[in-house]
């Protein structure tokens, strides 16, 4: 591994932006700061809802060696849904795994952790109610 103490990097999905500050000298503590001011441990962060943390940390399973208990990171996340901060949180463990040790990239390119998902809402147009909804149509 190359000589840094860590490094940082950027997720963002829907709405949600995700920043990761990855340190190597760890035990496995991920701590999330949202812009509410709160700090909870990434378990917390997601309460019981289990498949959303195994989401975000999903990038550190595919390097396997333990990569989870060896890093400790400092999450900050702003905007979007729960859904939207686990995917940004998987994508900034991902380049910031990259950024710490480039042959990581060849590990994680076939899981798709390095892709940003390109959705997001649709824009409201004009002389409708949302993006696709339409008032309702009467003849008379």
């Amino acid at each position: 591994m190359a000589n840094k103490d860590y490094s940082y990097a950027v997720g963002r999905r829907k709405e949600a932006s995700a920043t990761v500050k990855l340190s190597s000298k760890g035990t496995g503590n991920f701590l999330v700061k949202t812009t509410g001011g709160q700090e909870k441990t990434l378990q917390q962060y997601f309460g019981g809802n289990m498949y959303m943390y195994q989401i975000a940390v999903s990038p550190l399973d595919a390097v396997g060696n333990d990569a989870a208990k060896k890093f400790d990171a400092e999450i900050s996340i702003k905007g979007g849904g729960i859904a939207g901060h686990a995917d940004a949180i998987k994508l900034a463990f991902a380049r910031a795994l990259i950024d710490w040790n480039p042959d990581y990239r060849l590990t994680l390119k076939p899981y798709g952790h390095l892709k940003r998902d390109p959705r997001i809402k649709e824009r409201k147009k004009p002389g409708l109610k949302k993006a696709r909804k339409r008032p309702k149509w009467s003849k008379r």
